[in-house]
């Protein structure tokens, strides 16, 4: 007996194949189902998926025999992963000076053995799917092929396997990412809102303060540093709500009354100037409040924000669609060029405007229609310059 030679590559084939983890894994039907059917095709009594370990020839399927495994000294396997034929035939294994003396041909009548090796894309031969027979015996041209046909399946269902399992492991690490750049994001912003809110606030008081007592300039500096506040604190509570718009969508549903809503909203956005109109009666059923809220809020927000009118009015209405809640949020405001409208729910894209002291930050709408889309449905915006615009939005009943 002659104990097979280890590959010129085998500490790198080792290594490649304990990423496909395969060894020491229970029977599967797929790889079952392949080595019943080879029996059958080439009419023998044992056939085997192995995979060659270190010093064992594991048996991820076995058809025909009890064990799962052998020493790999003593395998048939171990000389078929060294060929560079497509197919390692042995007519008779007692006549083989490679084989005489072999446990497998003494007690276990291993006479006839033809094996294909399973040489995944990078070459390395992990094993082979073969066959056994207790006495000699020859192979026809269409048996061999389909030994070849079945054994190039084996080692597709293995890659299948392996890519499936680096994608796996890719979604955990992607997802252990983003928790932690939520909670590292949410962190940071909240520790910059508060001091965020006193450079407001003392800029405002100094502005009160000393408006008789310095130059015109000076104030006008003083009017920068607010402004570069507030479009920090836009970034803020933009990347906040980015961060938590997916906790906001496992909120319970629950009935709502729209113009509580807009009650709510006159609290948090308006001043005395401001007109809120809202126009539903009915009680809007079984939906997200938290999102909604939410959604309202943004595009009330940006109604105001980008209004250069004396008197900023916004209307807020409701209509019950057979399969959709539909909303809309209109506003007097300065509009939107046409061909601008698609840009503005682009992820840290902005539209400047000739009025525009507080440039967007492109995260508000960007997130809500990425809520709303989640929520099956959808938003588009309406609008001209110097008229106003219309957000329409929908949410899936």
């Amino acid at each position: 007996m002659i104990i097979p030679k280890l590959p010129a590559n085998e500490l790198q084939r080792l290594e490649v194949l304990k990423e496909y983890r395969l060894l020491d894994t229970i029977p599967e039907g797929d790889y079952d189902n392949i080595t019943k059917l080879i029996s059958t095709i080439c009419e023998v009594p044992i056939s085997l998926i192995t995979i060659l370990d270190r010093d064992r020839n594991f048996f991820k399927a076995h058809y025909g025999v009890p064990f799962q495994e052998s020493p790999r000294d003593i395998s048939f396997c171990g000389h078929a992963i060294l060929t560079e034929d497509p197919i390692f035939i042995i007519k008779d294994a007692r006549m083989d000076e490679r084989f005489i003396d072999n446990p497998l041909v003494n007690t276990a009548d291993a006479v006839f053995y033809a094996g294909v090796p399973l040489v995944n894309p990078e070459g390395y031969a992990l094993g082979t799917l073969c066959i056994f027979d207790h006495q000699p015996r020859t192979l026809s041209d269409t048996q061999k092929d389909a030994l070849i046909i079945l054994a190039k399946q084996v080692v597709n269902s293995m890659e299948l396997r392996r890519q499936n399992m680096k994608l796996e492991t890719a979604k955990k690490q992607l997802t252990l990412h983003n928790v932690e750049l939520k909670k590292f994001a949410s962190h940071v912003s909240h520790d910059l809102k508060s001091p965020l809110a006193n450079i407001i606030s003392l800029t405002q008081l100094l502005k009160d303060d000393l408006s008789e007592k310095i130059s015109s300039s000076s104030l006008e500096y003083l009017d920068y540093i607010n402004d570069s506040a507030l479009i920090l604190k836009d970034y803020i509570d933009g990347i906040l709500l980015h961060y938590k718009a997916d906790e906001l969508l496992k909120a319970a549903h629950q009935d709502v009354q729209l113009s509580e809503l807009c009650e709510d909203l006159k609290q948090l956005l308006l001043t005395k100037s401001d007109v809120l109109n809202c126009h539903a009666t009915e009680a809007i059923q079984n939906i997200n409040k938290s999102v909604l809220t939410q959604i309202l809020i943004n595009l009330v927000d940006n109604a105001l924000k980008y209004n250069d009118k004396d008197e900023r009015i916004i209307d807020v209405s409701y209509t019950s669609l057979p399969e959709y809640h539909e909303f809309s949020v209109s506003d007097n405001g300065i509009g939107i060029a046409k061909n601008k409208q698609e840009l503005i729910f682009q992820l840290f894209t902005s539209i400047p405007h000739k009025n525009d002291t507080k440039p967007s930050t492109g995260i508000g709408l960007s997130t809500i229609k990425n809520l709303v889309i989640k929520l099956g449905g959808d938003i588009h915006v309406s609008s001209k310059l110097g008229k106003g615009s219309v957000f329409t939005f929908t949410i899936a009943k």
